[in-house]
């Protein structure tokens, strides 16, 4: 291996014009740590919102993107569940610094679960970040259970998406929000409705929900909180909304506590369990070339994609 690799860095913050593709150092993993080679990463939209305002990082330089799928070229000390030739993915560090819009990512092991071999490198980097946040949300954080209605917002987006295939995976009834144009797509993930937010009030039509997924910023939590049950969870995603107090859900017993996702291998291991037995799959809408990471960016920024963005580095 060259001691140098291709990585997109940036040495202040700013728009898409700030983002360098130069040669850097090849990094070197730790104990505990192993080495992947990272043929696909994906983009999210913590990435744009880093680069323009230093969000989770701080200040640059750094390297952005967290979502991986790789395969592990080295193995530093004391790793033993994971071998050089491995297929890897995985949502390394988040929120610090990951440098995954790099081709080579050291990380501590057990930030990775093996690839699942239905996934192509391109899917499987669709999976991390969003797949995790939703598993934590839904499963973990809501504790959602067979039988129970939880509405999805954003529903043909990163998180909505996979959002949808899990609470279906776990028997739940979803209904979802989504622009008409995007109905059959959220349809076809397993929603047993789709309201178009564009054309109806959601609050209108939807009623006694057990949980609600938000990733919107706005009076979108604080709407929602009014079509869920006494007691309910409002799994509440946006950053923008972390320290926001509803009066009406503390009135009612509704948890409406700020999530942030961490690095998980117990969630990343029930995403591949689900990916094997076929109820979950990411879609990519589109892909992009290391040296289109400014144009990547851009098309993170402007929405309404469905399903996810990915940076492809190895054919």
């Amino acid at each position: 291996m060259t001691a140098l690799m291709r990585a997109v860095t940036q040495t202040v913050l700013g728009g898409t014009e700030v983002l360098r593709l130069v040669e850097a150092p090849r990094p070197e993993p730790y104990y505990g740590e192993v080495l992947v080679r990272v043929h696909a990463a994906g983009m999210n939209p913590v990435d744009p919102a880093a680069r323009e305002r230093g969000l989770y990082i701080g200040r640059p330089p750094f390297t952005l993107g967290w979502d991986v799928s790789g395969v592990v070229v080295e193995v530093g000390a004391g790793v033993t569940r994971l071998r050089v030739g491995d297929e890897v993915y995985g949502m390394p560090r988040f929120p610090r610094q990951a440098g995954a819009h790099a081709e080579y990512v050291a990380a501590p092991s057990r930030h990775f679960d093996r690839k699942p071999e239905r996934l192509s490198h391109v899917e499987a980097a669709a999976m991390p970040l969003t797949g995790l946040t939703a598993w934590q949300a839904l499963i973990e954080h809501a504790e959602l259970t067979c039988g129970q209605r939880v509405l999805v917002h954003a529903a043909a987006g990163g998180i909505g998406h996979l959002a949808v295939q899990i609470a279906k995976s776990a028997g739940a009834s979803v209904v979802a929000t989504a622009s008409a144009a995007k109905h059959e797509f959220v349809r076809g993930l397993g929603a047993d409705a789709v309201v178009d937010y564009r054309a109806v009030d959601f609050t209108e039509v939807v009623e006694e929900m057990d949980v609600v997924l938000n990733t919107l910023p706005g009076d979108c939590a604080e709407r929602s909180v009014s079509v869920l049950r006494d007691g309910g969870v409002l799994a509440q995603l946006h950053l923008s909304l972390a320290d926001r107090v509803f009066p009406e859900a503390l009135a009612r017993g509704i948890d409406t506590r700020f999530m942030l996702v961490e690095p998980d291998l117990g969630g990343l291991r029930a995403l591949s369990r689900l990916v094997a037995e076929g109820r979950v799959r990411p879609h990519v809408s589109r892909t992009f070339g290391l040296e289109e990471i400014g144009q990547a960016h851009a098309a993170m920024e402007a929405g309404g994609a469905v399903g996810k963005l990915v940076v492809r580095l190895v054919d």
